[in-house]
């Protein structure tokens, strides 16, 4: 190899070494370069003007904790709904005295009787499991020193727990004796469970419903949902014989019959032919509404998508409202910001800054107040939320859905009414805006 050769190939390689970056490289690096001062600018002009920073993420905020609320609720009930429907059961029915959708003043709601619940079990087809339920609200219980106050007590028949689909975590059902002998046996709810005997098993032990005692046979699941305003997990279960003989009841009434059905796919079919021979029955005219109500997993589906359609509607336009609100505030705050920076935009000109420089960093601008107004309002939404909660008016679910659609809306709302201001201050002619003329 010559000498020539070697230098050819050490130049070679020098030059390889100290080469300069390729075109595509340098102009990437010199766009990184620009929106990083212009982020940096974007920065101090936030900071310098807080005021106006403040009202801009307030704004945003509100619109942004109303879209939260929206989206948290409605992922909260569509859990809540499946969750109900897997306790409630697909199989099953559940009948009550009275008309809810059509109830007159005065009507009678006590229009479910023995004969029923005899007549259900002996000829309703594909009906496998009735137990008949009659209920006293607001009982006191009470073990030596606790107390729990206005618990619901049921009385049922055998197999309860297993007509509604509720585990127990320890004891046993009721049984047919349970009823037939009046037994004082209780099936405890967690609530009270714990309100009278904390973490202890309350198996075996006695307490008082009202002013009779009665021995815990066994404790039912945790199941932390509400129904008809109250804790679904606050209940005692009784045998129906000894309630009724206890409270001195009606026993040609019942307050409800829970029905289990085979082949829950034709629940339909089995909805119609119950409710055919309730209003055979109850000896009704094909004029007269029905005087009993029949709720299935499907009545209880139509009532959620209808309660979290008006919820989406509600809070849509309470949040529409506010973000564009928060917008106008935006792009009102940023055009009179533009008069007062006049003198500022034409010197960033004057010095070598392009139209295009000076509109990206009031979008810049724009973008980080609504980017911050989002977070906030995502922030006051999920307490907010936390707080309804709580007080058992809505479910709320996070979910990093959340979380990147409140982000987004915000800074979808900054870009979209930043850009007039924005494309107001780039069309500043230099020399007058120097002058103060802006």
């Amino acid at each position: 190899m010559s000498a020539t050769s070697g230098q050819d190939e050490s130049t070679g390689q020098d030059a390889l070494a100290g080469a300069p970056a390729p075109a595509g490289l340098r102009a990437l690096r010199a766009t990184a370069l620009r929106v990083a001062r212009l982020w940096g600018m974007a920065l101090s002009a936030v900071w310098a003007y807080k005021t106006r920073s403040f009202f801009v993420i307030l704004g945003v905020g509100f619109g942004v904790a109303s879209l939260t609320l929206i989206v948290t609720a409605v992922d909260g009930a569509e859990r809540k709904a499946v969750e109900i429907v897997e306790w409630f059961g697909p199989d099953a029915a559940l009948v009550f005295g009275g008309n809810f959708k059509k109830q007159a003043v005065g009507a009678r709601t006590v229009t479910l009787t023995m004969d029923d619940l005899r007549g259900i079990r002996q000829s309703l087809p594909g009906a496998y499991l009735v137990v008949p339920m009659r209920a006293r609200q607001d009982v006191p219980l009470k073990f030596q020193s606790a107390a729990s106050q206005g618990t619901l007590v049921v009385g049922a028949t055998e197999d309860y727990a297993k007509a509604w689909n509720w585990p127990l975590v320890e004891g046993r059902d009721l049984s047919e004796e349970d009823v037939r002998l009046g037994s004082r046996v209780a099936i405890l709810g967690d609530k009270p469970a714990r309100e009278l005997f904390g973490e202890a098993s309350p198996l075996g032990r006695t307490f008082m419903v009202d002013k009779f005692q009665v021995q815990v046979i066994g404790r039912l699941k945790y199941r932390g949902a509400t129904g008809g305003g109250g804790d679904i997990d606050d209940r005692v279960i009784l045998p129906i014989t000894t309630l009724t003989a206890r409270f001195n009841m009606d026993r040609r009434f019942l307050m409800a019959l829970r029905i289990k059905f085979l082949e829950p796919e034709r629940m339909a079919a089995h909805t119609e032919n119950l409710r055919s021979f309730l209003r055979m029955s109850h000896h009704l005219a094909p004029s007269q509404d029905d005087d009993f109500s029949i709720i299935t997993a499907d009545e209880v589906l139509k009532f959620l998508s209808v309660f979290k359609g008006g919820l989406v509607a509600f809070l849509g336009v309470t949040a529409a409202s506010a973000m564009t609100v928060g917008g106008f505030v935006l792009a009102n705050l940023f055009s009179i910001s533009v008069s007062e920076r006049s003198r500022e935009i034409g010197l960033k000109k004057a010095v070598g800054a392009t139209s295009q420089d000076v509109m990206l960093q009031f979008l810049l601008e724009a973008a980080l107040l609504t980017a911050v107004g989002g977070l906030v309002g995502l922030g006051l939404g999920l307490g907010l939320g936390q707080l309804l909660t709580r007080l058992g008016m809505l479910q709320i679910l996070f979910s990093w859905k959340v979380f990147f659609l409140s982000l987004a809306s915000a800074v979808g709302i900054g870009v979209v009414f930043g850009l007039k201001p924005a494309r107001q201050a780039a069309g500043l002619d230099p020399i007058a805006a120097l002058r103060g003329e802006g």
